[in-house]
């Protein structure tokens, strides 16, 4: 059936599309008031290493140059960063940080790559949290700042590596400020109201095919035609 036939059978059995239409529409509007609302909040962290650089000079007398950390950065970086994703994204870490896995809160951290893993994607250290609490996401990343300077500090602690050679973790944006995430909301509010259409089509269709059938029903059985009479001739009708 072409377009302009489709709009004819629905204008033709509006009593079942208009009502199934407005029926889509509220249940859209009922799905969008109903799903919580979402509020993410973000930080992006980055390591570098301190300005007296990596290593400990043997000599007092002669120590090591001053270098500006935002251009002394080499793949040992990645690798430090690669271990604080790892660590921050345990399920253990996740429970005890207020996000147990399976909850509404839930966060994730990630080095700016579509693959984590990959350690040649730079030394970040990206966290994006989401709660139906604004409260609860804000808190949450910053909670993850807190532990991932843990992280870092017990890792190079537990490796001997001397204080003044730690790698710092800069906050080059700071836990933000919740925003409402309404896409998700619109998402489920559309595919709702795709369906009630669809739905409405379905019932203007099946309208028009039962309509013949309803009205054979109400007028009844067509009436038997009379027998002819004796010495008649038998006329046959196509």
């Amino acid at each position: 059936m072409d377009f302009w036939g489709t709009v004819l059978v629905v204008f033709r059995r509006w009593y079942v599309t208009v009502p199934a239409f407005l029926l889509a529409l509220g249940a859209s509007f009922a799905v969008y008031r109903t799903v919580p609302t979402v509020y993410q909040s973000n930080a992006v962290l980055v390591l570098t290493i301190p300005v007296t650089g990596g290593s400990v000079p043997s000599n007092p007398d002669y120590p090591n140059p001053r270098t500006n950390p935002l251009l002394n950065y080499n793949g040992s970086l990645n690798v430090a960063a690669s271990i604080l994703l790892q660590a921050l994204s345990a399920p253990e870490t996740a429970a005890r940080l207020g996000a147990p896995p399976g909850g509404q809160t839930t966060y994730v951290v990630h080095n700016g790559s579509p693959n984590p893993e990959l350690l040649a994607s730079g030394p970040f250290v990206i966290i994006a949290a989401k709660s139906p609490s604004a409260e609860t996401a804000h808190t949450l990343v910053t909670r993850l700042v807190e532990q991932a300077r843990a992280e870092l500090a017990a890792r190079q602690s537990m490796l001997g590596a001397p204080v003044s050679t730690y790698i710092q973790l800069t906050p080059m944006v700071p836990p933000t400020a919740p925003q409402e995430q309404r896409g998700g909301k619109s998402r489920t509010a559309m595919a709702v109201l795709a369906l009630g259409l669809f739905a409405a089509l379905t019932a203007g269709f099946a309208a028009e095919s039962l309509a013949p059938a309803l009205r054979r029903w109400r007028t009844g059985p067509p009436a038997p035609e009379p027998a002819p009479e004796p010495g008649e001739p038998l006329v046959l009708r196509p």
